[in-house]
């Protein structure tokens, strides 16, 4: 039996065994010709279009059969690279008792995404959006002994997220379809270490994506909500996707926006000031353009302070001080000064004497903070910024004057705090400029370490009979995202291009006037041919026209075309073509039908 080799040399993008054959007539794709008034993007319009979706509620869908087909094979493929990695597969619930949150506090992490309930006995629950806590229990009262490590144990399950504004399709819903895995670990290092198996998730991920046919980079990320010391992001490159990726086209460095790091950037305190320092009243100006525009000058003159609240210090302030037209980064600032932070609570910083919307980095001299400044808000010798005083500003502020005290004192400190774009220098290759490309989140892996156990108590005596936290490692994959995600990358105007691994069918066979005598015969009789071989097969055996046929089959976007009429069986022929090709079938021998496919599966693989 002859297979397809489908850039793995374990797995093969045919069936090892007959595929299947379907008619369009006995299953549901209810194509349309029209897009779903709340669609922006084109693998929501395509995926409605095309017979795949139907929306229940706001971001909750039905998966139809083509759908089905699809994610089945995405999720076989997520099982054999799992497995081939050792881990092993299980199902928890997705509801859980709020009870497990109360040591993670995730629940107030998650605010309003967590989806939660109250049962006839008053009990609240939540719907899983991650099982962090429900695995980490598990493990409390599973693992006894250091020899029971290292562990990995993954699962596929529906996931909730209570989204305020559901968009997209599949690519932002309330419900989707999941892989999660969890490592356990005593150790980094060797093989059991967590280090060792991540690398594994990694090496494994990439084999997922690459055999699901995608254009995929893998970037250095920030670990969000889940938490943990290091993450990755595995993105399908997509010219409308949703996030920023950027990248050194030198050396190959890739990170998404939020971790992206900034090359060597030249700055000193020591610039001498042009102007006097000058106050301005400025009411009723939201947005820093509009302040910049009242004060002479654009958002890049203006130096933006935020003020964050950090906790395990004295010095429970800090300022970040960017350029106006520069976003401050969470992470970076966090990195900076040691510590977590947060967005500080505007009441609560009122109250300490910040006038919000108005600070300047001047509030160093009067309150006990921590002031954080990035190198391109110290390049100018004039700068706009607040005054500490509602509905005021100044302008002429010089740091090497109106900072003296604080920088003789070694008070501030300067580091990458801002958000990376496009132009910015390479942290990899001196000379290099970073460049920007949009992409998918379709998979994150991330270093928990011990975030959850030291939490929920998860801890065993290791080999020297010491009590030791146990270290754990998150691995996702967004099942149905990477569907929405392989079309939003590869459609054209006309439908779907599904890669071949993933498509719900590798061929199908459109049959031009079905009740002739002996044509339904001759399509049943190709489609065996193909089955042996390994191909999944779908046969329109409605009685319509061509044109909407072939319509409908550039819509649903399986990969083979063939086309079988009273005319090209009487010459003994048969029309064929790749959906990703230009132009029209080509009329081949009937006999080298299955030999023609098999070597156009090799090009396309």
């Amino acid at each position: 039996m002859s297979t397809i080799n489908a850039q793995s040399d374990r797995h093969t993008a045919l069936s090892t065994t007959n595929g299947c054959v379907h008619n369009w007539s006995q299953t549901l794709i209810p194509t349309t010709r029209e897009a779903p008034s709340d669609a922006e993007t084109s693998s929501h319009i395509y995926m409605v279009r095309a017979g795949y979706i139907r929306q229940v509620g706001a971001g909750i869908y039905n998966y139809l059969p083509l759908a089905w087909r699809s994610l089945k094979k995405i999720s076989a493929i997520v099982r054999e690279e799992m497995d081939a990695a050792g881990a092993s597969e299980f199902l928890m619930p997705a509801l859980m008792p709020i009870e497990l949150y109360k040591d993670t506090k995730r629940d107030v992490d998650y605010g309003n995404l967590l989806f939660t309930l109250e049962d006839r006995h008053g009990r609240r629950s939540a719907l899983g959006p991650t099982h962090e806590e429900v695995i980490t229990d598990l493990m409390c009262g599973a693992v006894t002994s250091y020899k029971q490590f290292p562990l990995n144990l993954y699962q596929i399950q529906s996931k909730f997220r209570d989204e305020a504004r559901p968009r997209a399709g599949l690519l932002r819903c309330r419900e989707f379809i999941m892989k999660d895995a969890y490592s356990f670990h005593l150790e980094l290092e060797g093989d059991a270490g967590l280090n060792h198996t991540y690398d594994k998730m990694y090496q494994a991920y990439t084999n997922i994506f690459t055999r699901c046919g995608l254009d995929f980079s893998a970037v250095e990320a920030e670990a969000g909500p889940i938490g943990g010391s290091a993450s990755h992001e595995f993105m399908v490159n997509c010219a409308n996707g949703e996030d920023t990726i950027l990248y050194c086209p030198e050396s190959g460095y890739t990170a998404n926006v939020e971790k992206a790091e900034i090359g060597q950037r030249d700055w000193s305190f020591d610039v001498a000031p042009t102007e006097e320092l000058t106050k301005h009243h400025t009411p009723g100006m939201p947005g820093i353009d509009l302040v910049a525009e009242h004060l002479g000058t654009n958002a890049a003159g203006m130096l933006k302070s935020i003020v964050f609240r950090r906790t395990g210090t004295e010095n429970k302030w800090v300022i970040a001080v960017v350029r106006g037209d520069h976003d401050v980064n969470e992470g970076k600032v966090r990195d900076a000064v040691g510590t977590g932070v947060e967005m500080a609570p505007e009441k609560e910083a009122k109250e300490a004497g910040f006038a919000i919307g108005y600070v300047s980095p001047r509030m160093i001299d009067s309150t006990k903070l921590t002031l954080v400044v990035d190198p391109d808000a110290l390049a100018a010798a004039s700068w706009a910024t607040g005054a500490d005083e509602n509905d005021h500003h100044v302008t002429g502020f010089n740091w090497s004057r109106d900072m003296a005290d604080a920088i003789a004192q070694d008070k501030i400190k300067v580091a990458d705090i801002r958000n990376a774009q496009a132009g910015d220098p390479s942290p990899r290759a001196q000379g290099a400029k970073l460049e920007a490309r949009r992409g998918i989140e379709v998979g994150h892996i991330f270093k928990l370490g011990t975030k959850y156990s030291k939490a929920m108590g998860l801890s065993v005596l290791n080999k020297d009979q010491k009590k030791q936290d146990v270290i754990m490692g998150c691995y996702g994959i967004g099942v149905s995202r990477t569907l929405s995600a392989c079309i939003e990358s590869a459609h054209d105007d006309n439908g779907i291009i599904w890669p071949l691994a993933i498509a719900p069918y590798h061929a199908q066979i459109i049959v031009i006037k079905p009740k002739d005598d002996g044509v339904m015969d001759e399509a049943d009789k190709l489609a065996a041919e193909l089955s042996a071989h390994g191909f999944d097969v779908l046969i329109d055996d409605r009685d319509d026209r061509p044109g909407p046929k072939f319509k409908d089959a550039d819509l649903v976007g399986i990969p083979l075309r063939f086309i079988i009429s009273p005319k090209t069986i009487e010459a003994g022929q048969i029309e064929f073509k790749a959906r990703a090709d230009e132009g029209k079938a080509e009329l081949i021998d009937r006999a080298k039908a299955v030999e023609a496919a098999l070597a156009k599966c090799e090009s396309i693989a």
